[in-house]
């Protein structure tokens, strides 16, 4: 048996592609979610995209495993996020070859854009 998941189907004269995935962060399909995320796979590589949740939180450690865990199945070689941390706008890149734990995982200090924090006042 194949450690990775085929990530295409061919029917007939018909190939079907995997190119987008939606990711919910639950414990049984149906229930309420705590997190989504839209992932798009383009070649060898994902972005992991419009990760929002619940209690406005962020990717944790072990989500940012599951999404390893995830990629490896799919035998991508790398995957990146965006996030903001502290009004600030990032890219992080995982490639998976050189990634085992998150310990292993260094995230770019080069910042992509910095977004002002607006505040409402009454």
């Amino acid at each position: 048996m194949s450690d990775t998941t085929p990530r295409y189907v061919q029917i007939d004269n018909w190939i079907f592609e995997l190119k987008m995935v939606r990711a919910l962060k639950v414990d049984e399909y149906g229930k309420p979610y705590s997190a989504i995320a839209n992932c798009n796979i383009n070649g060898e590589n994902m972005y992991v995209d419009g990760l929002l949740t619940k209690e406005d939180e962020g990717i944790s450690k072990e989500d940012f495993l599951t999404f390893l865990k995830f990629s490896k199945q799919l035998g991508l070689k790398g995957f990146s996020y965006h996030r903001y941390h502290n009004g600030e706008s990032s890219v992080k890149d995982a490639h998976i070859d050189k990634l085992d734990s998150y310990e292993d995982f260094e995230a770019p200090e080069e910042k992509v854009e910095t977004q002002q924090t607006i505040r409402l006042v009454k």
